[in-house]
Formats: C-alpha cells, structure tokens, sequence
C-alpha cells in the first residue's frame, strides 16, 4: 500500500490499523538537538483521544506514546524517530455484523475492490484511528517552529455557525467547552446539537477554521508546491474531509479585482488579508487562515440500506462506539497537519539561498 509517508525535508510515515495492535510512525528529517517537551505531546494526544466527553465515540484508549527511537538524554539525535501507541480497546466483535457487507459512504467498498482484502474491524488502515499517528508528528513540528502560533477552532455544526471574524475572538476560549468553539454561546447551542443529533442515532458535520500567526515570508514552492497545495492536500487527507477554503474562498469568486486584492502598506503588509496570508504560492507574513469542511460521520445507530459481499441490498442497523460529530476531535488533527506542513516549508526556506 503506497501513499503512507507525508512531507518533504521532515517526513511523516504512519502504520497500522484501528484493531491491530497498535498504531505508529517515524518521523524522519527532524533536525538534531530539539529537546522535546513530551508534556506537550501528550496534550496534544489528549485533545484527540476518544472517550473525552460524552459527545465523543467512547472508546476508551490512554493514547500513551511510547517513543522507540531518535530521542536520546530528551533531545532529538537527527535520526529517524520511532514510535508506537498501543490499542487497548478495541472491539473487533462489534464489527462482526458487517463482516458480509459494505456500509454506505465508508472504504469498505473500494478497499476490498482494490486491494482484495475486507478488515471490517472499525475499517481497518482506513479508520480515523490512524490520525493519532498525525498528532504525534504534528506535537514534534510545533516544537521546530515555537515561533509560529497555530490555532483551530471548530467553527460550525450543521446550521450552527459562529459568525464573528476570527480577529474577535479569544483563542484561550477554544479548550474550555467540549465542543472547542472559541464563541461560549455558540458552543452552547453546537453542544446541543450534536447531542440531540446522537440521541436520534444520526450523526452531523461541522467546519474547522485554523488561523497560523507569527508566520515568516517565503514559505511555499513555486510552481506545483506552492502552500497552499501542501495545506490543501494535508487537510484532504484528513478522515470525512469535503472541502478546504483559503481566505477568501469561493466568496472571492463572486468579487470584483477592485474588491478582492490586498493593498500594501509602506512597510510591505497589507491593508486587507483576502489572500490568507499566501501570495504566489508563498507566504508573505501575514496571518494564514483556512477552513475544513467535515462531513457527517458515515455510521448511524440507526437502519439503513447497505450491500452485501452477494450483491443484494438489505436493511442494518450500526453499532459500536461512533462520533455523532467528528469536529471536536479533529481540531488537534487540522493543527497537526498544518503544522508539519509549516515545519516542513520552514526547513526547506533554510535551502532557498546560500
């Protein structure tokens, strides 16, 4: 299976399945003598790991990371670093019913098709498990770029949307409700949703603003690694991902030139920002901002049609422990990814001239 391994200069490849084992990674091309603050790393494990609230999957794993290799006295040795996060509980029984089939909207389909082999047991290498791998090497890119603030929020469930621009709102809100919405009322009525939406054994989606400040000009590579394609591929690898938007968005496509550019002030900022801090492809220091779009979770607790390994469609009930909205949890997953993106273009900026 081809297309595991992410990055450029500092790569991310990523192993195993949601009821394997374990998971893990190697992280290859961080730089010799960070010392790392694993006490960040098991924040960041923290923020994603089921079970957190009751409007989370209620799997319950401690997402411990155990690092193998590349760490020596807890400093980086510039070697490939190694590691692993066990599976404690997994359970392959409640998979069992659709060992036969295929559910909508889910890998199972194209996966045995391609590869010839069906791991029902939670959709094996394709579960949203394997983004756990992501938040280690995404916690290890932070810590290459301190200087570099990255902030995601969740900021719509369904029709529940925080209108304010990102500029007014309190980051250091984002952690204090279950839902990681940086607005306290809205994340109110988000909450409601997304619990009402589970008690009818349905699920919903939701959208991710990430904002990355403090970032330096000249990240990105002309002419088909251009930033805002790594972005864009990054967070389109991310598990129920429909849609990633810079800047302006498709609200741009409906303005006029005269309205759209950015005018610059004598100091090279510029007056307005509808170019989410990317010009050309590159960075030009001013604040990068995007967002995801999550579709709802494909597994209901409730019937519906599905086909089987025969070809007839009939009528199956979901079980096991789901996201009724996977938002809450991919928030740390959006920030790992921009992070090892940003990383790695940082690193390749220190190539750009002798």
């Amino acid at each position: 299976m081809a297309g595991n391994t992410f990055g450029k200069l500092l790569k991310l490849t990523t192993f195993g399945e949601s009821h394997g084992e374990a998971i893990g990674g190697i992280i290859d091309g961080c730089p010799a003598g960070l010392v790392l603050d694993l006490k960040q790393i098991a924040f960041e494990m923290m923020r994603r790991k089921p079970g957190q609230s009751k409007i989370v999957s209620q799997r319950k794993e401690a997402d411990q990371v155990q690092f193998l290799s590349g760490i020596f006295e807890g400093k980086t040795t510039g070697t490939p670093i190694g590691f692993i996060i066990s599976n404690t509980d997994q359970k392959s029984e409640d998979y069992s019913h659709i060992k036969e089939s295929y559910r909508p909207s889910h890998a199972d389909y194209v996966y045995e098709k391609k590869y010839g082999i069906h791991d029902y047991r939670g959709g094996g290498r394709s579960s949203a498990r394997e983004t756990a791998s992501r938040v280690v090497g995404g916690a290890v890119a932070k810590q290459i770029i301190p200087h570099i603030k990255i902030n995601a929020f969740v900021s719509s469930v369904g029709d529940v949307t925080v209108d304010k621009p990102y500029q007014e709102l309190d980051f250091s809100f984002i952690e204090s409700n279950i839902v990681r919405c940086p607005d306290p009322i809205v994340a109110q009525n988000m909450e409601a949703l997304i619990a009402a939406t589970k008690k009818e054994g349905d699920t919903i989606g939701g959208t991710i603003t990430c904002v990355i400040q403090n970032v330096p000009i000249g990240l990105g590579e002309p002419v088909f690694d251009k930033l805002q394609a790594e972005l864009g591929k990054a967070m389109l690898s991310i598990n129920a991902v429909k849609g990633f938007e810079l800047g302006s968005g498709f609200c741009g496509a409906m303005m006029k030139g005269s309205q759209h550019n950015d005018l610059y002030n004598s100091d090279g900022s510029t007056q307005t920002n509808r170019s989410g801090g990317i010009q050309g492809g590159i960075s030009n220091g001013m604040d990068i901002y995007f967002r995801v779009a999550f579709k709802p979770v494909a597994t209901l607790l409730q019937k519906q049609e599905v086909l089987t390994h025969e070809g007839i469609i009939v009528e199956q009930q979901g079980k096991g422990r789901h996201d009724p909205c996977v938002v809450p949890r991919a928030v740390p997953i959006v920030e790992a990814m921009a992070a090892l993106v940003l990383a790695d273009y940082y690193l390749l900026l220190k190539t750009s001239r002798l």
